[in-house]
C-alpha cells in the first residue's frame, strides 16, 4: 500500500493552525490553581499559629504556585494520570526549601523566613495532595459520564486498533472518546465495525475526517506504510489544524515513569528503564511494610480474637485457616486467614468443578458456594478473613501491596511468563484486588499483576492503598 502526499495535505499544512477549544482542561487548570494557593495559604495559618510570624503568608503563595509550575503539575498531559500528577507535586515541595534558600541569599537575608518557608512545605503538600486527588475523582466522575473528553481519530492497522481498543476499554474512566478510526488495511473494516467502532476511510482520508468530525486528538500506531515521512506529513497536518498528534507504542503496561526520550542524531529513541527490584531498592517498603502491620496487629487485637471466637462458636473446626502458598522466588510458606468453609471443603471440592466460575484459568472460585459457613460469607464479603495474613506480612512472607498468594499446584502449571509474578511478594491487597478481584478473568489479573512487577513503586503502593478501603466497603469481586 502506498500512501500519497497530495497538494491538497501540503495545503492543509499550510493553514494558520486552529486553536481548537478545549474547555474542560483551561477550567480544571483554574481550579487547580485556585486549590493550590489556597492549600498554601492555609499552610502559611498552619506556621503562623506555630511561630506567630506572617511574612511567609505572602511569600508562601506565590512561591508554591511557581514550584507547581516548574515541575509542569499544570501540563495537560498530567491532569488525572494519578500517581504521575502527584509525583511532580511532591518534586515541587521537594523544591520549595530549595527556592526559599535562594531567594535568603539572593534577597532577604532573613534567617526566619527561610526556616518558615521550609516548614510550610510539610503542610503544604499534606493539603494539596488531598485537594487535587478529590478534584482527579470529580474529572474521573464526569469522564466516565462522557463529558469533558477528548474525541480521538485512531489511525493504524486493524489489528493494532482492535489491541489498543482492548486497553482503552479496560481502563476504566480516560480522557479520549473514540470517534472512528482510519485503516492502512480497510480491506479488515468488518473486524472494527464488529466492536462498534466507526471505521471512517483509510489514512488518504485522515484530514477530511479530522475536519469533519472536529477530533481534538490522533492516535497513530506503528505500521509498515507509516514511515518517517509519512509520520512526520501527519503530524504537520495535525498541527495546522490543532490537533493532538500521539505516536502509540508497541508495549503496553509500561508506566510513565520508567520511559525517557534519548534524542541521537535527531532520531527520539524511547529508553524503557528496567524494573528496579533490587534489595536495596525495595528496602523502604520492606520496613513500611512490616512496621505498618506491627502496628494495625496491636489495634486490632481485640477484634480479631473477637472474629476468631465467632468463627469457632459457628462451626466445628479451628479458627485459622492455614494453607501452603508460593512467595518470592518460589519460596513456600504457610499463609494464615480467618476459616469461612467447612473443615470438608477439600473433599468437596471435584464435586463442585462445573460451578468454577474461573474455568479460563487456573483459579478455582464458586459464587455462593456451599461449603462457605455463615460467618464465612460475611468474613469474605468484608474481607475480615484476610487479616491474619497480617502475621506473615510481619514475617517478612507476604507485602502489603503485591500479586495474589498463589498455590503450589497454581505455580505448577505456569509459564515463564507468568513466573514473572514471582519476583516480588505477594501481597495482602493489590492491583487484582482493587480492579475486580475473583470477577477478573485469568488473563487479565495475569496481566495485572506482571503490570505491578514491571511499574512498581512507592507512590504505586500507596494508591492502590488508599483504593483498598473503597473496594472493601462495595466487596466487589468478594466471594
Amino acid at each position: 500500500m502506498t500512501i500519497e502526499v497530495t497538494h491538497e495535505h501540503l495545503d492543509a499544512e499550510l493553514r494558520r493552525p486552529v486553536a481548537r477549544r478545549r474547555p474542560w482542561d483551561r477550567k480544571y487548570r483554574t481550579v487547580l490553581l485556585v486549590a493550590d494557593g489556597l492549600a498554601a495559604v492555609a499552610a502559611a495559618l498552619v506556621i503562623h499559629g506555630a511561630y506567630g510570624r506572617w511574612a511567609v503568608a505572602l511569600v508562601l503563595p506565590p512561591t508554591w504556585i511557581l514550584a507547581m509550575l516548574a515541575h509542569r503539575t499544570y501540563d495537560r498531559g498530567a491532569l488525572g494520570q494519578g500517581t504521575e500528577e502527584y509525583r511532580r507535586v511532591l518534586r515541587g515541595a521537594v523544591a520549595l526549601p530549595a527556592l526559599a534558600a535562594a531567594a535568603y541569599w539572593l534577597f532577604t537575608h532573613d534567617a526566619a523566613l527561610l526556616h518558615d518557608m521550609t516548614m510550610a512545605a510539610v503542610p503544604a503538600v499534606l493539603i494539596a495532595l488531598p485537594v487535587r486527588h478529590l478534584l482527579r475523582r470529580g474529572l474521573l466522575r464526569r469522564w466516565a459520564r462522557g463529558r469533558d473528553r477528548s474525541s480521538t481519530l485512531l489511525v493504524g492497522p486493524s489489528r493494532g486498533i482492535l489491541e489498543l481498543v482492548g486497553v482503552l476499554r479496560r481502563g476504566g474512566a480516560q480522557a479520549l472518546q473514540l470517534a472512528g478510526v482510519c485503516l492502512t488495511d480497510p480491506e479488515n473494516a468488518p473486524d472494527i465495525r464488529a466492536l462498534g467502532i466507526p471505521v471512517l476511510g483509510g489514512v488518504d482520508d485522515m484530514n477530511d475526517v479530522v475536519r469533519a468530525m472536529g477530533v481534538n486528538a490522533m492516535v497513530v500506531l506503528p505500521a509498515p506504510e507509516l514511515d518517517a515521512f509519512v509520520l512526520r506529513r501527519m503530524s504537520w497536518a495535525a498541527a495546522a489544524q490543532g490537533v493532538d498528534f500521539l505516536l502509540a507504542p508497541t508495549l503496553a503496561d509500561v508506566s510513565a515513569a520508567r520511559l525517557t526520550v534519548r534524542p541521537t542524531n535527531g532520531v527520539p529513541l524511547v529508553r524503557i528503564q528496567a524494573p528496579n527490584l533490587s534489595r536495596f531498592s525495595r528496602l523502604p517498603k520492606e520496613l513500611l511494610d512490616r512496621s505498618l502491620a506491627a502496628v494495625l496487629l496491636l489495634l486490632l487485637a481485640l477484634p480479631m480474637l473477637a472474629v476468631a471466637l465467632v468463627v469457632r462458636l459457628d462451626s466445628s473446626g479451628p479458627a485459622l485457616f492455614r494453607q501452603q502458598r508460593v512467595g518470592r522466588y518460589g519460596d513456600h510458606f504457610t499463609m494464615f486467614k480467618f476459616r469461612t468453609m467447612r473443615p470438608d471443603s477439600e473433599a468437596l471440592k471435584a464435586e463442585l468443578a462445573h460451578l468454577n466460575e474461573n474455568s479460563d484459568g487456573l483459579l478455582f472460585k464458586v459464587k455462593q458456594d456451599p461449603r462457605v459457613t455463615r460467618v464465612g460469607a460475611f468474613l469474605r464479603r468484608s474481607s475480615l478473613d484476610e487479616l491474619p495474613q497480617l502475621l506473615n506480612v510481619v514475617r517478612g512472607h507476604m507485602s502489603l501491596v503485591g500479586p495474589r498468594p498463589p498455590l503450589p499446584a497454581e505455580v505448577e502449571e505456569y509459564t515463564a511468563d507468568i513466573k514473572r509474578r514471582l519476583l516480588v511478594k505477594p501481597g495482602l491487597t493489590g492491583l487484582w484486588q482493587v480492579s475486580g478481584r475473583s470477577d477478573l478473568p485469568w488473563d487479565e489479573a495475569v496481566r495485572l499483576d506482571l503490570g505491578y512487577v514491571d511499574n512498581w513503586s512507592m507512590g504505586l503502593d500507596l494508591t492502590i492503598l488508599l483504593r483498598t478501603g473503597s473496594v472493601v466497603v462495595r466487596g466487589t469481586g468478594a466471594y
